[in-house]
């Protein structure tokens, strides 16, 4: 869709230096991205912790290992029994 828009030029080389765009037209897709995006994360924040029965989520990593139990057990892969 092609629109006329009225645009600070210094701005516009601001954001393009500032995103690495190579034409205006990606400096303009980028900087609406990157603001839908941040209206998403702003929505999504705003309900942080309003669900009263909400359950803990299971975490998928497994608990850490103490850093001399995982240099012991990278040590003895290279073993052949």
């Amino acid at each position: 869709m092609k629109k006329t828009l009225i645009i600070d030029e210094k701005l516009l080389a601001e954001a393009r230096a500032a995103c690495g765009a190579d034409t205006d037209t990606q400096v303009i897709r980028l900087g609406l991205e990157a603001l839908v995006r941040r209206a998403a994360y702003e929505r999504l924040r705003l309900l942080r912790g309003s669900e009263p029965d909400a359950a803990d989520v299971p975490r998928r990593r497994e608990k850490a290992v103490p850093r001399r139990q995982a240099a012991k057990r990278r040590a003895g892969k290279g073993k052949v029994v």
